[in-house]
């Protein structure tokens, strides 16, 4: 017989598990955490919660599935010093620019430069390739090629990517209920279930430009204003491969679970649009992607070869902090293959999905050391 809600809610840590009341979502995606949405990442506030409870003040942390960056970010607003590491390169475009020092007055002068030249009518709209003839209507493409041919001109370059990227996301032929997994181009007017009535695609961009170029220069100022003189390092490679320098205080990391998520294929407009370099047939368990037995064994493998050169670069007295939906039961293996001994595990609720992912669903905080 399963546990009942009772028994479930009851084994929870309360401190980790926030309701919508006391976390809002503006307060979930402050300042920099929305420049560019992220399947999969944790919030701020439980990093914060983490940090708070096992790394020292004024300690260095090591994140070797870094992501979106929301454990650089936060060890930059907490007084830590961080280096992420992450095998995807629009993750690691995403990271800097969160996290880079930003002058505000030559942000400013930039971006709205940058808007400006777009608005009237400036820039080239050439050289598209194949996933944005498909996936995106000839003024939208217009305008997103348009934009990126202005992107060089400028010292804050990455800034426009990482802005360009989000327009275009949001301005694929996709419907607007299935943004975050979008099978074929939708061409035509369709039932909306997010509206509940007739929708039909997007054909231009030049307003998602607009918008989140204000909201990206909005956001760095913020967080400027809140961010300590620590540094964040972002590293692009494989974590069990890259050379890391000195030693860390703590590994604060989510990693990425077996066969949910491609890192790659989530942000492939990105990596045509900027030209990035695509390293996905390097992601953790891609090699045996959709034959499971020989794709956990792979994931398996591949968390044990990161937690291996984590707790090299490790201080004796450093622990490991892991957030994870384990529900198949393989971190107990991994952690024992590592060498690593569990000495706590909380367990969450995640209460605050949305769309198609919205459900009850928890995650465990895995606490760990060196045997």
């Amino acid at each position: 017989m399963g546990a009942t809600q009772q028994q479930i809610y009851a084994g929870l840590d309360a401190d980790l598990s926030w309701s919508e009341r006391e976390l809002p979502e503006r307060e979930r995606t402050k300042h920099v955490h929305r420049l560019h949405p992220y399947l999969g990442k944790y919030i701020p506030q439980l990093v914060e919660e983490l940090f708070r409870r096992h790394v020292p003040a004024r300690g260095r942390v090591l994140d070797p599935f870094a992501g979106s960056g929301t454990t650089l970010v936060q060890a930059l607003e907490s007084g830590l010093h961080s280096v992420g590491v992450d095998i995807a390169a629009f993750n690691c475009l995403l990271m800097r620019v969160k996290t880079s020092e930003h002058v505000p007055f030559v942000l400013e002068r930039e971006l709205r430069d940058a808007l400006r030249r777009f608005e009237h009518g400036e820039g080239e709209g050439r050289g598209d390739g194949r996933y944005v003839r498909e996936w995106f209507a000839p003024q939208a493409r217009d305008d997103l090629l348009r934009f990126r041919s202005l992107v060089g001109d400028y010292e804050h370059a990455d800034v426009l990517r990482v802005v360009l990227a989000r327009a275009a996301r949001s301005a694929r032929l996709t419907t607007h209920f299935d943004l975050d997994f979008p099978k074929a181009p939708q061409t035509g007017p369709y039932w909306c279930h997010k509206h509940k009535r007739e929708c039909r695609p997007v054909e231009k961009a030049d307003h998602f430009l607009r918008r989140y170029t204000l909201d990206t220069l909005a956001r760095l100022k913020e967080f400027a204003r809140v961010r300590t003189a620590r540094r964040a390092d972002v590293l692009h490679g494989d974590a069990g491969e890259i050379e890391l320098s000195g030693l860390f205080d703590a590994v604060v990391t989510s990693p990425p679970y077996p066969g949910l998520i491609d890192y790659h294929e989530q942000h492939r407009y990105a990596y045509e649009l900027l030209g990035l370099d695509d390293l996905r047939v390097r992601e953790i368990g891609a090699a045996a992607r959709g034959t499971a037995r020989a794709a956990i064994d792979s994931y398996v493998a591949g968390i044990v070869r990161v937690l291996d050169a984590c707790t090299e670069v490790l201080k004796p007295r450093g622990r490991l902090v892991i957030v994870v939906n384990d529900r198949r039961g393989l971190y107990p293996e991994i952690l024992e293959r590592a060498g690593l001994a569990l000495e706590q595990r909380y367990q969450r609720h995640v209460n605050r999905r949305t769309g198609r992912r919205a459900g009850e669903y928890f995650e465990d905080v895995l606490v760990a050391r060196r045997t």
